[in-house]
């Protein structure tokens, strides 16, 4: 962004908000109008990038005690909501892995089992991509799987019989570690920022708790499907290459491999950590039903904690230090669990000022009858949102809404709010959509109506996949 307009969108931002109070739309009171205000503001800041996007989270705390929405107290409190503190543990285990290179291991591993055709090796760099991307930013493994793939697609680019279908493998392998990541984050409560958001405001706004567990049985099934709907496109359908084998492409990663040696201690001290903690939330319920009648609450924020905490314990093979240092937390993504603070207190000011009610009795009007229908409509409606914004800032908004609607009509709020949310994180058709699609777009092998026209399918595949899964659950 030009330094103009950086300007006109700090400017817009307040500008919006002093309209919208001013204003008064669509019938609204003051207080609802303020909330608009602050909420279009901070869109406008999120999207346009005026400022860091952690600075922009921290309006609530400044606005809304001035305004009269909430006090400070309530405003702050938020920020320390049970879901901040889930990630933060998260965000330690995956720190951990990238610094004693264990993530690279993981992936590198998993794209030499896949096999030696220009085929598999897309395969395996996707499974690596979804694999990894369960468990630690999407963004950070798109940005450890691509230089991995470059070296395939220059030893590739180098042959004399480079073609039309080396030039669809390139696109494809670098898509698939795009998408890959994106549709891994779906899989797992951890796996990407909205889906603990969204946790978040069920237990704040609405005291219905999401488990890990209870996330899985959405999110797995749902990004397993479209995982292998995005295998099939990428490589029969919308980039077909035809190479047929490629074994330098195998001697690559084998190469790689042996660059990083046997494991170390520090690896295989941190690959335990990493499983035991999967292992613990996937056994959170059982567990926690054993131990409530004693009185001991053992919850997915205790289990991320104690395993992230437990690293900065144990020694490293240099005894002067451990596994995790408090230098190390510098590369921690702060203003991602500012975000989640930020989601968390609109969550408050809209159902605190009544906008909630106000919303969902105005998007009720298009209620159809029929829940599975409605759902299908509010998934829809958040993939064309978060196509205009990010995915998180989608959440934050939209979950409220959807969320009372849920209870309005009876339902459980997590039959409305987890498929929004997971639409949230099904936009593929843009560069500037997501971070995977923008880190993928800029290593020079994809061009902007290549992925428009796998993304078009995807997201097509997305909201059908959504349909098929709401039906099954209701």
């Amino acid at each position: 962004m030009n330094s103009m307009s950086k300007y006109w969108s700090l400017l817009l931002g307040p500008l919006a908000f002093a309209m919208l109070w001013w204003f008064q739309p669509a019938g609204l009171d003051v207080a609802q109008s303020k909330v608009l205000g602050v909420v279009a503001w901070m869109l406008i800041w999120w999207i346009a990038e005026s400022v860091p996007m952690g600075v922009t989270s921290l309006l609530p705390i400044i606005l809304f005690p001035l305004l009269g929405v909430l006090n400070l107290e309530k405003t702050c409190l938020a920020y320390s909501n049970r879901y901040v503190f889930l990630f933060l543990g998260g965000f330690l285990i995956a720190l951990a892995m990238e610094k004693w290179n264990l993530h690279r291991r993981l992936a590198l591993n998993i794209v030499a089992r896949t096999g030696t055709g220009a085929n598999h090796i897309i395969l395996g760099f996707l499974l690596a991509s979804y694999f990894i991307s369960m468990w630690i930013s999407n963004t950070a493994t798109t940005l450890m799987m691509l230089p991995i793939a470059g070296s395939v697609v220059m030893l590739l680019a180098n042959e004399p019989n480079a073609s039309k279908g080396t030039r669809n493998f390139s696109t494809a392998l670098m898509l698939s570690i795009a998408y890959g990541a994106s549709i891994g984050g779906i899989a797992t409560l951890v796996g990407s920022p909205p889906n603990a958001s969204m946790a978040g405001i069920l237990d704040k706004s609405f005291a219905h708790t999401v488990s890990f567990f209870d996330w899985m049985q959405w999110g797995l099934p749902f990004s397993l499907a479209l995982l292998a709907c995005t295998y099939a496109l990428m490589v029969w359908g919308v980039f077909p290459n035809k190479l047929g084998r490629f074994p330098l492409g195998q001697a690559i990663i084998s190469s790689e491999l042996a660059l990083l040696g046997g494991w170390k201690r520090e690896e295989k001290i941190v690959f335990g950590v990493f499983v035991s903690t999967a292992i613990l939330w996937m056994l959170q319920e059982p567990f926690s039903l054993l131990l409530k009648p004693l009185g001991i609450e053992f919850s997915d924020t205790a289990i991320a904690l104690i395993m992230g905490g437990c690293l900065f314990l144990i020694p490293s093979s240099n005894k002067s230090e451990q596994l995790l240092e408090w230098r190390d937390t510098e590369k921690l993504p702060w203003g991602v669990l500012l975000m989640f603070g930020g989601g968390m207190s609109l969550a408050t000011a809209f159902d605190q000022s009544g906008l909630v009610k106000t919303l969902t009795a105005a998007i009720s009007t298009f209620n159809t009858g029929s829940p599975f229908l409605f759902v299908s409509l509010l998934c829809a409606t958040g993939l064309v949102i978060t196509a205009l914004m990010s995915n998180i800032a989608m959440v934050n908004i939209f979950v409220p809404i959807v969320a009372a609607l849920a209870a309005g009509s009876g339902a459980s709020p997590e039959v409305f709010a987890i498929p929004v949310t997971i639409a949230a994180s099904c936009d593929f058709m843009f560069p500037m959509s997501t971070p995977p699609n923008a880190i993928a777009y800029s290593s020079g092998y994809i061009r902007g109506k290549d992925m428009l026209k796998a993304g078009v399918w995807l997201n097509v595949i997305s909201l059908l996949l959504l349909m098929a899964l709401v039906w099954a659950k209701l």
